[in-house]
């Protein structure tokens, strides 16, 4: 009953995948069922904050980018 000892853990690319699916909506079930039995939550709260951050720091660069090439900045 217990799988602990016989799967082994995600990968940080599994992980990784499995956030940037679910951000996007198209996380499959075989993977959100693996994610929940072999995951720990921790590390997609880690990942998924991480990732939010590299997203929102992107679309600044982009905005200042095109206020710069507008030269309204």
């Amino acid at each position: 009953m217990d799988n602990d000892d016989k799967d082994p853990p995600l990968t940080f690319r599994q992980i990784l995948y499995s956030v940037l699916a679910a951000a996007f909506g198209v996380q499959s079930g075989k993977n959100r069922q693996r994610d929940f039995s072999r995951g720990k939550p921790s590390h997609f709260i880690a990942i998924g904050i991480l990732s939010t951050l590299v997203f929102a720091a992107l679309l600044f660069g982009v905005v200042e980018l095109v206020l710069h090439l507008a030269a309204v900045g």
